[in-house]
């Protein structure tokens, strides 16, 4: 054992320590084994924050270690319904050994009597619902909103998967949001596009104000068989769907996979209930999106726009890797002059195209007039540069041309905004030299 975290062993309250980086659990003291069923310390190694404490397949959406700072601790309150206590907890970042850890001491706030009553309200539709919303609410953005949400009805109603779809333009259904338990497979990247057929007998359903309820999937092999045929593979027994409705027209639908058989009614009148609110939530994340998009993204080239740069900039790591091009779209005045703006707008949306093509789309900025600028972290240099260089070859097929400057550098160190002033001097330089050779541009 550790003897840095030895301190904690014998403490009546539940403490552990993960890696905040990789997620690794790297200690649980002895009540904490006790409560999660860890046999030993040794039976840690390996193993993963999330799905020991939480029983979940990936990073919990209530996770605060973007709230924690070394020397100070972050209080709340949280239910966790796979171990059915109530705690406040207090949690601080450590940093040790260059390695940054989150440590949480959790104090179970729930006495015998409080416990049973908390149990027995927590079945009753009521007080699920409003413990739901609660957490829901408490997100600090719809995307989390919903995440929190489905993980609590996972966990809450002992369920091995939740799931949103939601119906596209072309009428097909995407799988946009799902939670599953810790040894339950992930579904969501092969349910895209789902076609309307398959859940043509659902809608039916829907279209009455009726919930899914399917107690036994061999039941439906004969009547639905599009259906069987892709919930066969999930493993999926049991299911419960309801509609979503927005201005009396239904926009998808959400539901749970194989929960206990006791719970298909109960779950039934609870979903008829959390679909309004749900979809409050998913109105409310489009709104966000919008308003997100007109403050990041340039309205011409759909690029990253200066203020999304500076926010960026604030999120890089000091020792993370980090590549930087900027890039100056050459001959824009001459054609706003002699050809009008539109064929200039169109000079600026070609580079910005042909700057996708060989950079993501979270890496390129529109940052000024006839100013684009490329930030990658965490790549190696000879990648970098690789790209950098099809760029290059890639700009008499895009009809354009753009000078550029170029810094890599294997850390940061804090010291980006010399990095871009690098860059930007190289670009300057190369452009200098180019319009020298060609004055008449």
């Amino acid at each position: 054992m550790n003897d840095f975290w030895n301190f904690f062993e014998r403490m009546n309250e539940v403490v552990y320590v993960t890696d905040m980086d990789t997620n690794e659990l790297v200690y649980m003291n002895e009540r904490a084994r006790k409560a999660h069923h860890v046999p030993s310390l040794e039976s840690l190694k390996g193993q993963l924050c999330y799905q020991v404490l939480q029983g979940c397949s990936e990073p919990c959406p209530i996770c605060t270690n973007a709230r924690l700072r070394p020397g100070e601790f972050y209080e709340w309150k949280y239910y966790n319904p796979l171990v059915q206590r109530t705690f406040a907890l207090k949690d601080t970042m450590i940093v040790k050994d260059g390695r940054r850890y989150r440590l949480e001491l959790a104090i179970d706030i729930s006495v015998q009597e409080q416990q049973r009553r908390a149990i027995e309200d927590f079945t009753a539709n009521e007080a699920l619902l409003n413990e739901g919303l609660r957490l829901a609410l408490s997100a600090p953005a719809p995307e989390q909103s919903l995440q929190v949400l489905m993980q609590y009805l996972g966990q809450s109603l002992s369920s091995e998967r939740v799931y949103i779809f939601e119906e596209t333009p072309e009428h097909t259904f995407d799988n946009t949001y799902e939670w599953c338990a810790h040894g339950s497979v992930p579904q969501k990247e092969f349910l895209q596009n789902v076609p309307y057929e398959t859940v043509e007998v659902w809608y039916q359903s829907f279209l009455k104000n009726e919930n899914v309820l399917i107690r036994d999937l061999e039941s439906i092999r004969e009547e639905n068989p599009r259906a069987y045929e892709i919930l066969k593979p999930q493993n999926i027994h049991s299911l419960v769907a309801s509609p979503l409705v927005f201005q009396k027209k239904i926009i998808g639908f959400y539901g749970v996979d194989n929960p206990p058989a006791n719970f298909l009614n109960h779950i039934s009148v609870i979903f008829d209930v959390l679909g309004h609110f749900i979809v409050s939530i998913l109105r409310r994340r489009d709104l966000v999106r919008r308003l997100e998009t007109l403050s990041y993204y340039d309205q011409l080239t759909g690029a990253l726009n200066r203020h999304k740069m500076n926010e960026s900039i604030t999120e890089i790591h000091p020792h993370e890797s980090i590549g930087i091009l900027y890039c100056d779209v050459l001959g824009l005045k001459k054609i706003n002059d002699t050809k009008g703006h539109l064929a200039g707008d169109d000079l600026l949306i070609r580079s910005c195209n042909c700057l996708l093509e060989h950079f993501p789309k979270d890496s390129v900025y529109r940052i000024g007039g006839d100013e684009f600028m490329v930030m990658i972290r965490n790549i190696p240099e000879d990648i970098f540069l690789q790209k950098v260089e099809a760029l290059r070859k890639s700009m008499p097929r895009c009809d354009l041309s753009m000078s550029l400057g170029c810094v890599w550098r294997p850390r940061c160190n804090g010291r980006i905004n010399e990095l871009i002033s690098e860059a930007d001097g190289q670009m300057y330089e190369e452009k200098r030299l180019y319009y020298e050779k060609n004055p008449r541009v």
